[in-house]
């Protein structure tokens, strides 16, 4: 194929991901294949694991999905693996996100592939914050074959420049986006949730979404409802808890409840496709995280039109205007967590008002729309370097000139 034929191609975009299952990362991802203009870009997904029925949410049919089965641990075979499928879908720019897939890009380098982006969403409970050394170490090795890195918040870009050094006129934030037609506040009553006679008339749900694993710390949610409602005969009579999601720490939060008396009083229904009509059913969103990027759960309960209660780790602090639309409080402290829930029983109208407040500020800052056009500009200024590096032009610094506009204006 010769370069004028190349260049009136359509560009494909290629993500590398760990796997293909329910969460922010991935549905961020299908969000933005579902939104992108089929003749401006093509987009496939490897992911290195394996994937679940959560790939039907990708409404396009002309996208590939290519699980690489990895194994535990190194598995250099996934390298050469990826090496053959790149070098068949000759795309314009591999994507990878979060520490998992980092190396791949070296794979990628060696496949011929120009553009290379990675993304940071977020640390795991193995390295809360991102001081690892071996860690480090490997994402210096990997960064000259890195051509920009993108981060959900401000603290994972400051991160990326002081702690890790990676050059700041490398590191562009594109925060999250949500769909505020699909999460939207409730018109009318509230739908019946939970078994019969859960929800009653005057009743306070509070509820939180997501993986029940170490890292979003649900237990400590849990502890803090308890103890509420043991000392507040109020809470006690009005407070309902739901907690949406799958993971160890559900069986570990039922036990919980089961044992302080109030399990009646909770709802744990697991992992549901009903998010956003679940949503509209709250009152208050709370989110106990011990680490976070940027959370999509607490976007989609701010498009909801609920306040949110979260603890002030990561880039929860850039969403959350403290007073205002929720309350921050410290990770792993139930006492302050109930405190913070209490506060909101006990003053139904300011829950109200900043439930307004936040669903005005993810309309002007954190919609779907500005996050995917965000996306596809940097894609788009990826491309164009790379035409010009083929063209045998000189690359201009607009890149990388526009890149550090955005990181420190942020």
């Amino acid at each position: 194929m010769n370069l004028i034929s190349q260049q009136f191609q359509v560009p494909r975009v290629v993500h590398i991901i760990h796997r293909l299952a329910v969460g922010g990362l991935e549905n961020g991802l299908v969000n933005l294949i579902n939104a992108t203009d089929p003749a401006r870009y093509n987009h496939a997904i490897i992911s290195l694991t394996d994937c679940t029925d959560f790939r039907k949410r990708i409404r396009r049919d002309t996208v590939p999905i290519i699980s690489l089965h990895k194994r535990e641990g190194k598995d250099f075979r996934t390298h050469f693996r990826l090496w053959r499928i790149l070098r068949e879908l000759r795309p314009a720019i591999v994507h990878t996100r979060n520490l998992s897939a980092l190396e791949y890009l070296f794979s990628a380098a060696c496949a011929g592939v120009r553009g290379r982006i990675h993304g940071e969403h977020g640390r795991d409970v193995y390295d809360l914050d991102g001081t690892n050394l071996k860690y480090n170490v490997l994402r210096k090795a990997i960064d000259p074959f890195v051509s920009c890195y993108t981060t959900v918040s401000q603290d994972l870009a400051r991160w990326l420049v002081s702690n890790v050094g990676i050059a700041h006129h490398k590191v562009q934030r594109i925060c999250n986006g949500v769909d505020v037609e699909r999460f939207a506040p409730r018109k009318g009553d509230r739908l019946p949730l939970g078994p019969q006679d859960f929800v009653r008339s005057g009743s306070i749900l509070v509820g939180t979404v997501g993986r029940m694993q170490t890292v979003k710390d649900q237990v400590t949610l849990v502890r803090a409802f308890i103890h509420l409602v043991q000392r507040d005969f109020e809470a006690r009579k009005r407070l309902r808890l739901v907690m949406v999601g799958n993971g160890p720490l559900r069986e570990v939060s039922q036990e919980l409840l089961q044992a302080a008396h109030v399990a009646e009083l909770a709802w744990l229904p697991g992992e549901r496709e009903d998010v956003p009509q679940i949503m509209r059913a709250l009152d208050l969103f709370v989110l106990p995280s011990i680490a976070e990027g940027i959370s999509n759960t607490v976007l989609e309960a701010m498009a909801s039109g609920l306040p949110v209660v979260a603890t002030r780790v990561g880039g929860t602090p850039e969403l959350i205007e403290e007073g205002q639309t929720g309350l921050l409080v410290p990770a792993s402290d139930p006492v302050a967590l109930a405190d913070a829930i209490g506060r909101y029983v006990h003053d139904p109208d300011g829950m109200r008002r900043h439930g307004v407040a936040a669903r005005r500020r993810v309309e002007s800052r954190f919609s779907i729309d500005r996050m995917i056009d965000s996306y596809l500009d940097l894609y788009d200024a990826i491309c164009r370097r790379r035409r010009r590096s083929m063209s045998g032009a000189q690359v201009s610094p607009t890149f990388e000139t526009d890149a550090r506009k955005r990181f420190f204006s942020s």
